[in-house]
């Protein structure tokens, strides 16, 4: 008999609505350049894939985070420029500058360890207290201008960006511009995603997005101005009907009211799906919204799907978890998180597909 044909969650991933994405960044940026962050495998998408669509719409600017995704993106855009946010961490000296990627240089220390290197950005914190040199450390630096002759960026990281009325952003903005006063004329990078969308003073002249390359919410008080780019779907292993009071999942939290029917859905919180919106969260079936019910289990969820006509869903059929229907930042604001957290969390388990026309 032939093997029965596995069934998975998959991650679909609209390849043009990236681009798209990109594009629109890029165009609020001008006249700056439009970069592309792609750290923790283009949060959740795949890299590869990611990477390259992005590469054929003109990005010639990569960030990531560590010096393995350095390593794996190098593999990918052979001539892109590309930063790593970690900088030049003790050990990591020789292998950037074999990759040809350029540290973000976070302490003096760093500084001083990857000069005659080649060229790095340098980082200055301006009040988000993470990485990045210190009011001292600019000082002390600014002292020493052999340390600065291989500078391709100077940046800053703003805090509060998401809520574009907050006074921080104009606070870090003017720390910025009198640190950099300091040092010698060197080009600047300030706006991630809600700062590329902020206005000319918060982008500087290299953008960073992120998050809202991939359809995600840059703001946290005003509507979604990108495109949706992912959809998560999982199959349908068993319907139940009852006909009688019944509890379900896990610490029988749901206590199901006939005539009542219950979709179990291949997915659960090993592949990244919050445990904590069982009893809460929502899916979709052919366009349809359903309540998730019970706890949500490692590899399973229930829906109620009572409400639908008994034709409308099927076992092997799809069940939208983050789609049109079932927004990606209402998932996390269900689960009380940001898309950032629900895209990267998701796991190997979840198949990606890829669509693209262009």
């Amino acid at each position: 008999m032939p093997a029965e044909t596995p069934h998975s969650a998959a991650l679909r991933v609209d390849l043009d609505a990236l681009a798209r994405n990109f594009r629109a960044l890029r165009a609020r940026a001008e006249p700056a350049e439009c970069a592309a962050v792609v750290k923790a495998n283009a949060y959740g998408l795949g890299v590869e894939r990611v990477a390259r669509r992005l590469e054929r719409e003109g990005c010639r600017k990569f960030f990531v985070a560590t010096l393995a995704e350095a390593r794996e993106l190098r593999a990918i855009v052979t001539a892109a420029e590309i930063y790593v946010f970690e900088g030049a961490v003790d050990g990591a000296v020789a292998k950037l500058a074999e990759l040809y990627a350029r540290p973000v240089l976070n302490t003096l220390e760093q500084v001083e360890r990857w000069r005659g290197r080649g060229a790095a950005a340098l980082h200055l914190d301006t009040g988000m207290n993470r990485l990045g040199l210190g009011l001292a450390e600019v000082a002390a630096l600014a002292k020493r201008r052999e340390l600065t002759a291989g500078l391709a960026l100077v940046m800053t990281h703003l805090a509060c960006a998401d809520e574009p009325d907050h006074p921080q952003n104009r606070e870090q903005l003017e720390r910025f511009e009198r640190l950099r006063a300091q040092l010698p004329a060197t080009p600047t990078s300030i706006g991630n995603s809600a700062g590329t969308l902020l206005g000319g003073p918060y982008r500087g002249d290299v953008v960073r997005p992120g998050i809202a390359l991939y359809g995600g919410n840059p703001f946290s008080d005003r509507p979604n101005p990108m495109e949706a780019v992912v959809t998560l779907t999982a199959p349908v292993l068993q319907l139940r009907d009852l006909d009688e009071p019944q509890p379900v999942g896990y610490g029988a939290t749901y206590l199901a009211s006939p005539p009542a029917r219950l979709a179990v859905v291949g997915l659960g919180y090993a592949d990244g799906y919050p445990r904590n919106l069982g009893n809460c969260g929502a899916a979709a079936v052919q366009g349809r919204r359903v309540p998730v019910v019970g706890r949500v289990s490692m590899d399973l969820i229930c829906v109620d799907v009572g409400a639908l006509p008994r034709d409308a869903v099927r076992v092997g059929d799809s069940v939208e978890l983050i789609g049109p229907t079932v927004g990606l930042d209402e998932v996390a604001a269900e689960a009380g998180t940001i898309s950032y957290e629900i895209l990267t969390g998701l796991g190997s388990r979840v198949t990606r597909e890829y669509v693209e026309k262009a």
